[in-house]
């Protein structure tokens, strides 16, 4: 059955210069004890303005994807890499044990997702990788897979993550994982899928059939999970495993 995330359900713990709205994914679900959607534990859909300047932090046992929707985010961290993170170019962060970072905008706004995945286990070495790929790519681009996968960037979990830019009127099929299960996530626009409309920061899933075909009600930008939602996970994430704010 075919279940909706609405965008009234989620909440700002920033606003201001740096404002974050923060999805749970597991608020899809009826009755789920978790916040997350097994190991897809936060999206954090977030606009920094300009000038903005967020101060060298650490991260432990979190797997973080920046996927930046609008604008240039600068990017530097202990390792000493610096680089600038916009659209097309994808960062993973896995924390692992430890990992400290810092962003800063410097120009015109940016829109972005952070996304936290819970690892299989805590205290893995850390690393860091970067991508880049099309930057409207109208069909499925897989961006991120478990380590023994062909994506172009790891997570420690069974988790893939995939992306496309759907025009008005685009018709597309979704892909299937089998054995996991589907989290897709409208960045911008509108799309229909079945008898729902989804909307800007909102989901659908269906944990019993493939989700059908979507088709763009506006030019759309979605975001597409698939997650084993019966993986072990590390609950020590700075973020993905428990409150940080």
């Amino acid at each position: 059955m075919l279940q909706k995330l609405s965008a009234e359900k989620h909440w700002q713990p920033y606003k201001g210069p740096f404002t974050i709205t923060r999805i749970q994914p597991g608020d899809i679900l009826e009755e789920n004890k978790d916040f997350a959607f097994g190991s897809l534990s936060i999206i954090d859909h977030a606009v920094m303005k300009k000038g903005l300047t967020i101060k060298m932090h650490e991260h432990v046992n979190d797997e973080i994807l920046s996927y930046v929707w609008r604008g240039t985010m600068h990017h530097k961290d202990s390792t000493g890499i610096e680089v600038p993170i916009t659209t097309g170019h994808l960062m993973m962060m896995n924390a692992g044990r430890s990992f400290w970072h810092e962003e800063k905008v410097k120009n015109d706004q940016v829109e972005m997702l952070q996304i936290f995945v819970r690892p299989y286990e805590s205290d893995l070495e850390p690393t860091i990788q970067f991508h880049e790929k099309p930057i409207r790519n109208r069909d499925w681009y897989l961006m991120v897979g478990p380590e023994e996968s062909k994506a172009p960037l790891k997570v420690r979990q069974n988790v893939y993550i995939l992306d496309a830019h759907l025009r008005q009127g685009d018709q597309l099929e979704i892909p299937v994982y089998q054995g996991l299960s589907p989290f897709l996530y409208v960045v911008d626009g509108e799309l229909t899928v079945g008898d729902f409309q989804i909307k800007k920061k909102e989901a659908v899933t269906d944990l019993e059939e493939p989700l059908p075909s979507i088709t763009g009600v506006a030019d759309t930008t979605a975001v597409l999970f698939y997650v084993d939602m019966n993986a072990p996970v590390s609950m020590e994430g700075t973020i993905s495993g428990k409150w940080a704010y």
